[in-house]
Parts: structure tokens; sequence; C-alpha cells
């Protein structure tokens, strides 16, 4: 597994990871959440080795991976920016990556670019965003490393391109005891791909589980009343853990951090007619875990 202990890295004089302890584990989904300058690419540069951790540590398999040849082997990082490979033809990036990873499959590489059709002799500055993202995926998943790491691997492609990106790194991965992380702003990107997600904010890790559990920490119920609405003040007195009250007609929409047992019990005290239980997105679960937190301007900043 990647395994990242009381991880601290200041640059300059900026704080920019704050004791972060994570591990990922083989054959997982992980998903790497937060907004734009939160620390997922920096801490994505620490597991593959770029910046060395100013106190903790980031080991691969039991290896320290900064200045560890053995360890980086193991891993392959598809940056968000490109630029690095414009000069390359994808003929010369396959043969630059395979004097590297030992374990390079040509066949692989074949099947793969057979399914998009690239060109293997035109310089990459020639093709578009989604093209380059395809190529550097092709390569990766040729390397058959261990750990494969995606910062924001998907963002900027069109809806087609997106899909295309996601079924080759899937269909490939989905016989092989490989762990992906993949990094996003977009939430529901995360939650159709990944089995894990973690989020960050500032630096600081907030919360990192498996998403069923993400989930399952939260209900959401819709109550119908056939006479007048309960007032607002009356619903968070026979709810105390509801974290969100909305009202549409004489249907009144709660979210608590309590059981479903536990809400639908404190529910009944307001006599409704009907109660149903309603599926959280992974959306709202991230909003809520935001405004408990007190982080009330999160969610503008993940979408931005």
């Amino acid at each position: 597994m990647i395994e990242i202990k009381d991880l601290n890295l200041t640059l300059g004089n900026n704080k920019v990871l704050d004791n972060i302890s994570l591990n990922v584990e083989k054959g997982s989904v992980f998903g790497f959440l937060g907004s734009n300058g939160a620390g997922k690419s920096t801490l994505m540069r620490c597991i593959c080795g770029v910046y060395k951790p100013t106190s903790g540590s980031v080991s691969i398999d039991g290896q320290e991976v900064y200045d560890n040849a053995e360890a980086k082997a193991k891993i392959f990082f598809v940056n968000d920016e490109t630029i690095q490979y414009t000069s390359f033809t994808l003929g010369q990036l396959k043969e630059y990556y395979k004097s590297y990873y030992v374990d390079f499959s040509e066949e692989t590489f074949e099947r793969l670019l057979s399914k998009v059709n690239l060109p293997l002799d035109k310089k990459l500055s020639s093709f578009s965003k989604g093209m380059k993202r395809q190529a550097i995926v092709i390569i990766a998943l040729a390397c058959k490393t261990d750990y494969l790491m995606l910062d924001e691997a998907f963002d900027g492609l069109d809806p087609a391109m997106r899909m295309a990106v996601k079924n080759m790194i899937t269909d490939e991965l989905c016989d092989r005891d490989a762990a992906v992380i993949v990094s996003s702003h977009n939430i529901a990107e995360i939650s159709e791909i990944c089995d894990r997600a973690m989020m960050i904010y500032g630096g600081k890790l907030l919360f990192s589980d498996e998403l069923d559990n993400i989930t399952g920490g939260f209900c959401k119920l819709q109550l119908v009343f056939k006479g007048d609405v309960p007032a607002e003040s009356s619903i968070k007195l026979a709810v105390p853990g509801v974290m969100k009250i909305s009202a549409s007609g004489s249907i009144v929409t709660i979210i608590t951090a309590d059981s479903e047992e536990e809400a639908r019990a404190q529910a009944a005290a307001l006599s409704p007619d009907m109660v149903e239980s309603v599926p959280l997105t992974l959306e709202e679960v991230f909003i809520y875990e935001m405004e408990a937190r007190g982080y009330a301007g999160f969610m503008g900043e993940i979408e931005e």
C-alpha cells in the first residue's frame, strides 16, 4: 500500500500540507477531493517523490519514496498539465517511458492505441487536449505499475472524451490488483468511479473513508403532512440532530446525522401522515459535512 504518516510540507514560508495520515491500498480506486489550491496536487507530488516531506513520511510497499528509484518505479503520475510532452511524438513518448519501466507492455499499448486511433508519428503539440490525455493514459496503463495517479485527469474534456478515458482506465485495471488515485474538484465524477474518497481543505485532511460509509453517515427523510406544516423551530425541537430543513407545499425534507431508525422515531413526534427515506448523493453529503465543520463557502470553491 501507499502509506502516508504525519506528513507535513512547507514550501517557502507556506505550510501547504498539515499533518496528513492516509493509506491507499492496492485494488482500491481512491478519490482525492478538494477545491483548487486545497493541496491535492501537492500531496500527489509528495506520493510520487517530487517533494521531500518537511516531516513525516510517504512509503510505497514499505519503502520511503523520496529519492528511491525502486519505489518510484511502482507508480505512474499523470499530471494535470501536458505541456511537458508536446515536443514528443506518441512513438517517441512510448520509447522514452519504455526505457524507465521494465514491465512496459507493448501488447497493452497496441491494444489501447487501436481503440482510439492516435497517430504515432505526430507531435503531441498537434493533438487536442482530449487526444493528449488519451495518449498519456495509454502510456500510463502500458507501464503496468502497481499504482496510477491521475491529477484532474478529466478536467476540460468533453463528455464523450471523458467517457472514453474513464472506460480505458476501468477496463484495463479491473483484472489487476492496482490502485488508482484520482484527484478532482468534481464530486459527481468521484462518486462514479471511486470506492473510497478523502477531502482536503487548506492542506488539512478533513476525512477519509469508503464511499458507502460516508453516505451512510447521514439520513434524509421526506415528511408529508395533510394539515399545517410544522414550524422550523418545532422540527428542530423534535429532531435535535437536524442539519437542514426545506419545505415545499405539504412536504418537508430534513437531513440529519442520526441513523434512519432514530430519525424516524424523532420525526414521529411531528405526526406526519407519511415518512419516506430518500438516498443522499455524495455531493449532498459533502455539503453537509462542510457545513457541520464550519466551511460554509467550501462548495462554492469546489464548483468553481
